[in-house]
């Protein structure tokens, strides 16, 4: 359960930055940021720092590397997908899609990774140690 309320709020937060639809930060920014301009500074700050903490985790515990990796092997699948023809890529809204859900799915494992790997193996990170 953990890992999936990590990766449903990192796509709650890539959903809230940008979306197909025009609910969304970067829409609602281009229509009417200037008019509340408080308002879009405020909630492009409370973005970042959900950014800020995605990456943060995801870098430290994966690394760049592993984000590539499990990146690859998202693609991969969708590719596996594709060649069944259990997907289509005609849709220009559903690519965004699942793009998104791809790039939330890095950040899942990422902020869950090192709980996993204490589970596996039985040792704490460094950040895990009580002094």
């Amino acid at each position: 359960m953990g890992f999936v309320l990590r990766w449903v709020c990192a796509f709650g937060l890539l959903t809230a930055t940008f979306n197909p639809t025009e609910y969304n930060y970067a829409t609602w920014v281009r229509d009417f940021g200037r008019e509340n301009l408080s308002v879009a500074v405020l909630l492009g700050l409370l973005l970042m720092i959900g950014y800020i903490i995605y990456l943060r985790a995801t870098l430290r515990s994966i690394g760049g590397f592993g984000m590539m990796l499990v990146l690859a092997v998202v693609s991969a699948s969708l590719w596996v997908l594709y060649d069944f023809k259990v997907l289509r890529l005609d849709n220009a809204s559903a690519n965004v899609w699942l793009a998104l859900a791809a790039l939330s799915l890095v950040l899942g494992i990422g902020l869950s990774w090192s709980h996993v790997r204490r589970n596996l193996s039985g040792q704490a990170d460094m950040d895990d140690v009580d002094d």
